[in-house]
């Protein structure tokens, strides 16, 4: 999966698809909107199309503000260095990009600040775009062919601090202006790549005259950035821009966050919330036409940062706040048996293509972190103490379905025939033997001497602080493996700092989920040894020669009938190694106000269009139809 669709998830995904399809909302004509727990099928539509509340309500507000309900900060909002999901959803409103992601139709990729999708070559390496004219920067030039291309030079260099991304450009070859139209231009790659298009929605683009004032990398090309060998350490001048460039300021300081988008930062109250408001002036307004991705109806989107569920049921309930994603199921549930809430709020479950699971360190270094799971049969026995049907039922009311591997169930090259892993306490201990975990000592833990040391089976297992629900699923797995003698202390992490251990390797166990999208997936990022290696988000250290090669293959294999086979061929392989225990396929809770016309739910995250509610004053407004998509 590409880089925006494959961030780690600072929310617990938690319930999931197969109850029913759905259509629009059905509102009465006094206002009054019948809760719907049903879950929105992809496939039935590309998106839920949500009628308009026929009147504004008295006790309605009028004010044109979105408070959007959020429960994690992002690690950063540097332009390119940050591995967080909710950083590609805020660049979804300061930001643009040459193609963007696609959430209406379904087809992946969209034009942004091109004029058209590409024009493809017959040898399928060369892909073809032109700039709109459009396009202006904040400080009134024009968007050019300059800024392009420094764009993926800065993503490419070796001192940019984005390993996480750097795998997605690996393909890029070259970028050829067209000396009759210097804002037509030709991305030429190495290879046939099955995100040749869909990998440009990962990379904001930059502005030259902001980020590289000294015009330093003019100096250097994609090649060069290519070449393993190039030394850095005799370049002064690209050593001092990148200096400069991965600055903190420009991650986390609102007057930094700059880009080409039609909202900028206000404010950032940290642990407490993040304030988009509408420029005043954007290339876009002045459009003869304007699509839902180029509409800024609301002056300003805070985006509130509530983790506490009583506290968020709260706020919806004296309308607080207007908009969610990340309620869990039993607060959207309780909600909806409210009658004033359904009243006041659209309200929707929406499957999706995210995924919760436990990852296990299988290459510790043995000092800080013992060798605890370097043993796939230790890590099948977790798998086998885990009841993932009981926490479904006790946190999740049941909604959620079972994930087997990492290809969403909503795909066609899901393995089907791979089973499920049920609990087997005498099961799970004999494997445990079997890879010589006993308890010598009678303490009820089991231990083992490795490299000449007793070990005692006692890990941690990190789970975030975003929401009470990874609280609870980490106590449900603490008690299930201490029935078979393993000791799991939990501990709660800010995101920030569960990520920063996770991609330096320094973990026993944690909890977490993936973001997915309906493209076709690059396995690179999460499963591929290099990711490990460069401290990217093979978290586990999952794979060797012959796996890599698999991935290799997959992402370079354009034809389905070929690839999907070698898909499921690596699920079978994560299947057998077990360096995750795959958890659940999520559902997004989704609740808008009905103040708000053009209240869409989506099925690509991040599930809505906030820049696209338009406050209400009294009619209804015209919006694409899901049925003609």
């Amino acid at each position: 999966m590409r880089t925006n669709r494959l961030l780690l998830i600072p929310v617990l995904a938690i319930s999931m698809l197969g109850l029913s399809s759905c259509g629009g909302s059905s509102t009465s004509s006094d206002g009054e909107s019948s809760a719907d727990n049903a879950v929105a099928e992809v496939g039935a539509l590309t998106y839920v199309d949500i009628e308009d509340a026929a009147e504004m309500q008295a006790d309605w507000s009028a004010e044109n503000t979105v408070v959007y309900h959020f429960i994690g900060e992002p690690d950063n909002m540097h332009p390119t260095n940050g591995n967080a999901s909710s950083r590609t959803f805020l660049q979804m409103y300061t930001q643009h990009y040459l193609m963007a992601s696609d959430l209406i139709e379904l087809k992946g990729a969209r034009p942004d600040l091109v004029k058209a999708n590409p024009t493809i070559s017959e040898n399928e390496l060369e892909f073809t775009y032109e700039l709109r004219d459009e396009p202006t920067w904040d400080d009134g030039s024009r968007l050019t062919m300059e800024d392009v291309i420094f764009t993926f030079k800065a993503n490419k260099c070796p001192l940019t601090n984005n390993p996480h991304a750097k795998p997605y450009l690996e393909n890029l070859k070259e970028i050829v202006v067209d000396p009759a139209n210097p804002r037509k231009f030709t991305l030429v790659m190495k290879k046939k790549y099955i995100q040749n298009i869909v990998f440009l929605t990962d990379y904001p683009i930059l502005q030259e005259a902001y980020w590289d004032p000294n015009k330093t990398m003019k100096k250097y090309s994609l090649a060069q950035f290519d070449n393993p060998d190039f030394n850095t350490n005799d370049k002064t001048d690209l050593n001092a821009w990148a200096t400069e460039f991965n600055d903190a300021k420009y991650s986390r300081k609102p007057e930094f966050l700059v880009g080409m988008g039609p909202y900028k930062f206000l404010e950032w109250k940290s642990g407490q919330s993040f304030t988009l408001v509408k420029k005043e002036n954007h290339w876009t307004y002045g459009l003869a036409e304007r699509n839902p991705y180029q509409e800024s109806f609301p002056k300003e989107i805070i985006f509130k940062i509530n983790t506490d569920p009583n506290s968020q049921m709260l706020e919806f309930k004296t309308q607080a706040m207007d908009a969610s994603t990340y309620l869990g199921t039993t607060e959207l549930l309780t909600l909806q048996d409210d009658e004033n809430f359904n009243r006041n709020y659209h309200s929707r479950f929406t499957n999706t293509y995210n995924y919760s699971y436990m990852a296990f360190n299988c290459r510790p270094d043995g000092v800080e972190h013992k060798k605890f799971f370097t043993d796939k049969r230790v890590r099948r026995a977790v798998a086998m103490l885990i009841s993932v049907d009981e926490m479904n039922e006790v946190l999740n009311k049941g909604k959620s379905q079972r994930q087997v591997g990492p290809v969403s169930p909503l795909k066609k090259e899901y393995n089907s025939d791979l089973t499920l892993i049920d609990r087997d306490v005498m099961g799970a201990k004999q494997l445990l033997e079997e890879a010589g975990w006993t308890d010598t000592d009678g303490d009820n833990i089991l231990d083992k001497v490795i490299d000449g040391e007793k070990v005692s089976f006692e890990f941690d297992l990190h789970y975030m602080t975003t929401t009470v629900v990874w609280k609870d699923e980490a106590a449900m797995i603490a008690e299930a493996l201490y029935e078979a003698g393993l000791k799991c202390n939990i501990v709660p992490m800010d995101f920030a700092i569960l990520y920063d251990r996770a991609k330096n390797h320094k973990f026993d166990a944690m909890l977490a989920a993936w973001g997915g999208n309906s493209s076709p997936d690059d396995f690179t990022q999460l499963w591929h040894t290099s990711s490990w290696a460069s401290k990217g988000s093979n978290y586990p250290g999952f794979g060797d020669v012959d796996s890599d090669a698999l991935i290799d293959s997959i992402k370079y294999t354009i034809d389905d009938s070929r690839r999907h086979p070698m898909i499921k061929r690596l699920q079978d392989r994560i299947y057998e190694d077990q360096p995750y225990v795959f958890l659940f396929s999520a559902t997004r809770r989704n609740v808008i106000h009905q103040r708000f016309g053009n209240a869409d739910m989506y099925f690509e995250r991040p599930g809505v269009l906030i820049n696209n509610f338009k406050l209400l004053a009294g009619g209804s407004i015209q919006t694409p139809s899901a049925e003609a998509n």
